[in-house]
């Protein structure tokens, strides 16, 4: 095992762990105040939200909460249909986004309040476009059924093997040319469409990725869902070994047959080696 991979390892035992439950219900509060915050503003509504807002700008007695988990039941049941099997994690995702919907009406009620100059507007532009990438970031590290609305671009990528930015866009994109559709042959005109929506269209995935990259170094997601072994052990491939996570006050590298009978020490970390195949364990602070 050369330097490279012996501080590669290091790197992922400095990583801080969260839990993913929190994650994920801040990334839902975070993403349904970013939605609106961006609409908001003036510049227009997120990719992800425009089709539900087209929808209740069209059919007017209906919430864009509640459109919002329509079209995101819609989406769910896509995915299972290109899965060609029920996903039960799927379900638990509508549920998600059944909070997401009713989060975004109760923050329609009060954004009011906030002062609309211009100064303001961008600087709302601004902050929601963050929010709304961090929050979906974030969302697709929990280790949870995120939102509908994230989770699609998500596995999408994974069924049909294309990286994440590039469904992602593609995905807002489709979004976005339905919404002109609806709103400008039903309504007469463009509604909820801005330079903002358009701007965060074409750049949002690219910005997602660059936020996830930045999570991935720094932590690391547990939830109710993770598999434990014996010890609170998880495992998971690490440069093509299987690694062992032990929540240990003293983490070490075990191998489960010697070879010549040698350890190794790598930075305060010790390394047993096995000529058969090598078995990873390091703690979690």
């Amino acid at each position: 095992m050369n330097n490279n991979n012996a501080d590669t390892m290091l790197q992922e035992t400095d990583r801080r762990t969260l839990r993913g439950e929190l994650a994920l219900i801040a990334a839902v509060l975070i993403n349904s105040f970013g939605v609106v915050l961006m609409l908001y503003s003036g510049a227009g509504i997120s990719a992800i939200s425009s089709v539900p807002f087209a929808f209740s700008e069209v059919f007017t007695k209906i919430s864009l909460g509640t459109w919002t988990y329509l079209f995101q039941g819609l989406l769910v049941l896509t995915l299972m249909i290109l899965r060609k099997k029920f996903v039960p994690q799927y379900l638990f995702s509508f549920v998600v986004g059944f909070a997401f919907g009713e989060f975004l009406d109760v923050h329609e009620l009060w954004i009011g309040i906030l002062p609309q100059t211009i100064p303001c507007r961008i600087l709302y532009f601004i902050l929601s476009y963050l929010l709304i990438c961090f929050g979906i970031a974030l969302s697709n590290r929990c280790g949870l059924p995120i939102i509908p609305t994230d989770l699609f671009p998500r596995e999408l990528s994974d069924i049909i093997r294309v990286g994440y930015p590039k469904i992602k866009i593609a995905f807002d994109v489709i979004c976005l040319t339905v919404t002109a559709c609806m709103t400008g042959f039903l309504l007469g005109h463009l509604d909820g469409l801005g330079i903002g929506t358009i701007l965060a269209a074409f750049t949002m995935g690219k910005c997602i990725g660059l936020i996830g990259s930045w999570m991935d170094k720094r932590y690391t997601f547990v939830t109710v869902l993770t598999k434990h072994l014996p010890h609170q052990q998880r495992e998971k491939c690490f440069n093509g070994c299987t690694v062992f996570i032990s929540q240990t006050q003293n983490p070490c590298f075990l191998i489960p047959r010697r070879y010549r009978g040698q350890w190794k020490h790598v930075s305060g970390y010790h390394i047993f080696f096995n000529w058969i195949q090598i078995k990873i364990f390091f703690g979690i602070s």
